[in-house]
């Protein structure tokens, strides 16, 4: 059996061979798991093992990943990590390393020169006074547009690898609804009857009441800025619906991949587990789950449990025997405090082991990521958590 084929099924076998075989990457999971690092650790190693194009992309608004990479700042665009940087890290990547942001502003107006049936219709609505509020506020703007810049990049065919640092889990969730809920919104039954008095400058005899006391109350001005805004804006509905349906359709392809990140606390761990599950529903492929901040490998060890065990069993013997200028009650106690700390620890990592084990039901690749001394803060940081993961 190769090692590719180590589950018998041809799946893969290591976050190297997963990503080897896909174009995408979505990275999701809860604040403070170590999603963001990940992600850019993954990509890192792409670039450096594969000799990829990789670009690395949060839809989150941190800035640490533009520290770590050794940028001044990450924005709309895409920039090339130095050569430098990796210089620093002792290594020569065979590929080359990207980053960048999402602007929402920036894309909003990008999309909307794109999407607008004539520049004409894309000025109006740039001008709009409500523009500009919305395209940053809008309910499930920051997502949509997260998707659609997605869809956008990968559309170049620029990248041979492109990984997505999300919102955390259940704003992720609305990260992959987004295209569909906006394409919704704007076929609404709501909005269609908000703006219709103006579409037809007719207001109904059922409807007069309420236009009359909005008017008084937000002005007539304001509703009508409403109303052009959102009637100018259905002029690239065909646009935004059969975007959606592209997207859905990346989504679901099997160049795409999810990688749920986690920690084994029990909160972190319940909304990688949400998260699976909701992957699960809707049918998208789940590659891998990387659990960072695990306890060591060598705490399951048998003969080390041992030996740990005669050590808190015989602390007053071996007390006696070792001469390390030191009273023999104090080494006893040392000795006894250690053994015990060990086996304590021991049972952590035992639940640690049974719960990795009942994760891996799902993915192709449960990846571990031990604790590190010191913070990731560059990009040979990186690096290492990224051959932690990667095989």
């Amino acid at each position: 059996m190769t090692p590719r084929d180590k589950h018998g099924d041809g799946r893969a076998a290591t976050v190297d061979q997963l990503l080897a075989a896909k174009e995408i990457a979505i990275c999701c999971g809860s604040g403070g798991v170590g999603k963001t690092t990940t992600a850019a650790a993954a990509a890192a190693m792409a670039a450096v093992r594969h000799g990829s194009k990789v670009l690395v992309v949060t839809v989150d608004p941190a800035r640490r990943l533009a520290q770590a990479l050794g940028l001044e700042g990450i924005g709309n665009d895409e920039h090339q990590v130095p050569a430098e940087a990796f210089q620093q890290a002792g290594v020569t990547p065979r590929g080359e390393l990207w980053a960048a942001m999402l602007d929402t502003k920036q894309s909003w107006d990008q999309l909307v020169l794109r999407h607008a049936p004539d520049e004409d219709t894309a000025h109006r609505i740039l001008g709009n006074p409500l523009y500009q509020n919305i395209s940053s506020r809008f309910v499930q703007s920051h997502d949509y547009i997260a998707m659609e810049r997605l869809y956008e990049i990968h559309s170049e065919g620029s990248y041979d690898l492109i990984v997505v640092d999300t919102p955390p889990t259940r704003n992720a969730i609305d990260f992959l609804e987004a295209p569909a809920r906006m394409g919704d919104f704007f076929s609404s039954r709501l909005l269609r009857w908000l703006i219709a008095p103006y579409r037809s400058r007719l207001v109904n005899l059922a409807s007069r009441p309420f236009y009359q006391v909005a008017d008084r109350i937000l002005g007539s001005q304001f509703l009508e800025d409403i109303a052009e805004f959102f009637i100018l804006f259905q002029t690239m509905y065909d646009g935004f619906v059969e975007r959606a349906r592209a997207v859905s359709r990346l989504l679901h392809d099997r160049r795409t991949t999810f990688v749920v990140v986690s920690t084994l606390e029990a909160s972190p761990l319940h909304e990688a587990e949400f998260f699976i599950d909701a992957l699960d529903e809707r049918r998208l492929h789940l590659g891998a789950v990387v659990l960072n901040r695990v306890l060591p490998e060598y705490l399951l060890d048998e003969e080390a449990t041992r030996t740990a065990e005669r050590i808190e069993s015989r602390a007053a013997e071996l007390a006696a025997y070792l001469d390390l200028s030191a009273e023999r009650s104090q080494v006893e106690r040392v000795l006894t405090e250690v053994s015990a700390s060990f086996l304590n620890f021991q049972v952590v990592a035992q639940r640690e082991a049974e719960q990795r084990a009942e994760l891996a039901v799902s993915p192709e690749v449960v990846a571990t990521v031990p604790f590190f001394e010191t913070d990731i803060c560059d990009l040979g940081g990186l690096l290492r958590l990224g051959e932690a993961i990667w095989s």
